[in-house]
């Protein structure tokens, strides 16, 4: 008995693969399409963008402190003569 299951095993007929409905070229040629659509974006973008070696690291330095020194001014409040707060 078991050796007519073991010769039954062996006898067996392979499954059909699933027939592939899905194309994966299509895949790829729509994500081509939309990066190329975002190549135009990213241009747009990057146009804004101050480049490196044009970039100064201390006027920018510079400008960060003066907000900050506003805004703590800002926090403190108005002061009187004698540097008190009113």
């Amino acid at each position: 008995m078991g050796g007519f299951a073991v010769w039954r095993w062996l006898r067996r007929k392979p499954r059909p693969a699933p027939a592939n409905t899905h194309d994966p070229a299509d895949t790829l040629r729509a994500k081509l399409e939309e990066s190329r659509a975002l190549v135009g974006e990213r241009d747009a973008f990057e146009e804004g963008e101050t480049p490196v070696d044009e970039a100064d690291p201390n006027a920018r330095r510079r400008a960060v402190h003066e907000q900050a020194r506003a805004r703590i001014d800002e926090l403190k409040g108005p002061e009187t003569n004698d540097g008190e707060r009113s």
